[in-house]
């Protein structure tokens, strides 16, 4: 059974978390986007891990995780996040595996990646480690994958400094790389896990371009990229949390007015830990944008969807979500395309009821607070999607099923 989990969001929605915790009933687990510009955290026990390349099941020790097609492959992110992982009693060997169609992380990209940010008059907000270089360069046909790694004709067409940094790196990679189609093939009766990174809202074609990310983080790369067919996705998860983030440039609708509303932008940063796993950077804040949402799920065909950091809203008396734009005096009810009409878009605003009590420690939906119950609903209703998972902590045990996604209905 083959199920894909993207954000539903601008990233960041707790996607980490959540393939850890699927992953417990998974065999295989294949991250299919971004590369080490990405930051999943994970909390095992009293101890947290901040991955950033290595999909997120890496810590269950009868897993196999696999770096799919579509990622962009850092070598020395790649094996610095290993030995991290190795110092801390994880075992990896034998358990990662790496597609040979994916593309390698040259040093000089991270420089031309600044440069041209430096150069941009809006900029983007990259991260400046090279992987929007190293997919442009895919797409001009410049790049380098891990099944060229011995092909002398392609090496021919880098860099000198290319081809002895590659070198370097060779005999360490090549024992990783596999070919992905033909190793699900004869693993098709496993339950395997697709990994996404960043968000829908980021994907290159269905995102605020150019404000995006230079891949496929929409549903559809968990096909492209991860070495299966779209008919073999047996269902589509996607991750979002009970308010809205960004991370970087670019439009954000909901996004907390930074004078008359700076105290509950803190609340949220503050109590959600809103701070980028490879950055550092604060994240903008907002309210749950549910146009976006509905974009997200239409977009992307979300079977259904994991709600998450509900139990920030635990001690407000009432919180919003946004239910429409009003742009230059329309309102509108779908996520336009122009990045103007996203810029000009003020939130038109529906109020919720808080529960004023901690729901950290609840085990079951109908332990839930009425209002938070009435919070999900609104949301389902809204977007025509289930919500059939609700993550009320970092901690894997405190995860509230509704219905499992490996189980065929």
């Amino acid at each position: 059974m083959n199920v894909a989990l993207i954000g539903a969001q601008w990233g960041d929605e707790g996607k980490g978390k959540m393939v850890d915790y699927l992953a417990a009933e998974a065999q295989i687990i294949v991250r299919f986007s971004g590369g080490a510009n990405a930051g999943h955290t994970i909390v095992r026990g009293n101890e947290q891990f901040a991955l950033h390349l290595i999909p997120s099941g890496i810590l269950y020790p009868d897993k196999t995780v696999i770096l799919g097609t579509g990622m962009a492959i850092d070598p020395e992110a790649m094996f610095a996040e290993l030995e991290m992982l190795e110092s801390r009693g994880i075992d990896w060997h034998g358990r990662v595996l790496v597609s040979d169609r994916a593309h390698i992380v040259l040093p000089r990209y991270r420089d031309i990646d600044k440069t041209m940010e430096a150069a941009r008059r809006k900029p983007i907000g990259t991260t400046g480690r090279g992987i929007g270089v190293t997919y442009s360069m895919k797409a001009s046909r410049d790049g380098v994958r891990l099944a060229d790694l011995y092909d002398e004709d392609r090496l021919a067409n880098l860099e000198p400094g290319d081809v002895e940094f590659i070198r370097a790196w060779v005999d360490r990679l090549a024992p990783l790389a596999i070919d992905l189609t033909d190793y699900l093939y004869h693993h098709r009766h496993s339950y395997i896990l697709f990994e996404g990174a960043q968000g829908a809202l980021l994907d290159l074609d269905a995102g605020t371009y150019p404000y995006v990310s230079s891949g496929m983080s929409g549903a559809a790369g968990a096909a492209a990229q991860g070495g299966v067919g779209p008919r073999s996705l047996d269902r589509v998860l996607g991750v979002f949390k009970a308010y809205s983030t960004r991370v970087g440039n670019g439009p954000f609708p909901t996004e907390f007015d930074t004078d008359s509303q700076s105290a509950l932008c803190q609340f949220i940063r503050d109590t959600g830990r809103e701070y980028g796993v490879t950055t550092g950077r604060p994240r903008r804040c907002g309210y749950l944008d549910l146009v976006a949402l509905r974009y997200a799920c239409l977009a992307n065909s979300i079977d259904s969807l994991i709600l998450t950091h509900l139990d920030v809203y635990d001690t407000l008396d009432s919180f919003e979500a946004c239910v429409a734009y009003r742009v230059r005096g329309k309102i509108l009810e779908y996520f336009p395309a122009a990045i103007r009409d996203l810029e000009d878009a003020e939130p038109v605003l529906r109020s919720f009821r808080g529960w004023k009590r901690s729901i950290a420690d609840v085990k079951e939906y109908d332990q839930l607070p009425l209002e938070a119950k009435d919070y999900i609903s609104f949301i389902e209703e809204y977007t025509g999607t289930a919500i059939d998972l609700v993550s009320i902590g970092y901690e894997r045990e405190r995860t509230i099923v509704r219905k499992s996604p490996w189980i065929r209905y």
